[in-house]
């Protein structure tokens, strides 16, 4: 049972063997399958001519998904780890709304179902696991955080004094109704998202916009370059293995590994 255990932990928490990947792949098209029936089944011309076949559908992507998670469960040597870990809470939000749903039955409830059955998206989360850099990326956007937040802090001073500056030149009477008015049309300009909503109407003040449109490009290219560098710096010392802890599902490991790092047990 033990030696079952393993191998079946090998194939549904890895993916460095032929069956381990084939499992991801199998995992991956049930996934995309279920969200897309969820997408589907909000557009109602759909629905209602497919309303059963939707209903099929997503009690199969439902027990397959409960098996799924059951085995993860049974295999992992302390189940809680997996339980109350992202993943974990995230395959349990991913059909629990279906079971919850039988419990909500009449008119009166028609909206409680509709808004628990929505919750079905959360199956999109899961598709994080596969992709083999997201740990990596991860890593670089913890790196730079606090880089980033230094330039948001910067931007939000800007925006602040640009607004103001526009407050004082346009005034009232073009839109720029107040300082919080025209620091949101700071953001817009600045971002280059461009509502168009208000507008500066004065020879200064469209001087002063198309500089900030210009600097906008700038702007947005900063925390791109900041990611760009941690990824880069990073690249050569994350491992890409995807060797897991029967004991308690941590990856992470090192490849020449074979105690988990985290609670001790061979891996």
């Amino acid at each position: 049972m033990k030696e079952l255990k393993s191998k079946i932990h090998e194939i549904i928490f890895e993916a460095d063997t032929f069956w381990g990947k084939a499992f991801d792949v199998a995992l991956l098209l049930m996934i995309l399958m279920s969200i897309s029936t969820v997408l589907l089944e909000s557009v109602d011309e759909i629905d209602l001519k497919y309303d059963y076949e939707f209903y099929v559908l997503e009690w199969v992507f439902t027990i397959i998904f409960t098996t799924e998670y059951a085995i993860r469960v049974w295999v992992v040597g302390k189940p809680q780890k997996y339980v109350f870990s992202f993943y974990g809470i995230i395959d349990l939000l991913s059909i629990l709304p279906s079971y919850l749903g039988l419990f909500f039955v009449g008119a009166h409830s028609f909206m409680i179902i509709r808004v628990i059955r929505l919750f079905r998206v959360f199956r999109i989360f899961k598709l994080v696991q596969f992709i083999g850099e997201a740990s990596q990326l991860g890593s670089a956007l913890r790196a730079s955080k606090h880089k980033i937040l230094v330039f948001i802090g910067s931007v939000l001073i800007l925006v602040v004094i640009l607004g103001s500056i526009m407050y004082i030149i346009e005034g009232p009477q073009n839109g720029f109704t107040s300082i919080p008015m025209s620091i949101y049309w700071a953001i817009v300009t600045l971002t280059t998202v461009g509502y168009g909503d208000i507008a500066p109407q004065t020879v200064l003040g469209q001087a002063i916009a198309s500089m900030v449109m210009i600097l906008g490009y700038g702007i947005i290219a900063v925390p791109t370059g900041i990611v760009t560098s941690e990824l880069t710096a990073q690249k050569n010392t994350i491992s890409a293995n995807t060797r897991s802890c029967q004991n308690c599902s941590a990856e992470g490991h090192d490849d020449d590994a074979t105690h988990c790092k985290y609670c001790g047990a061979k891996i």
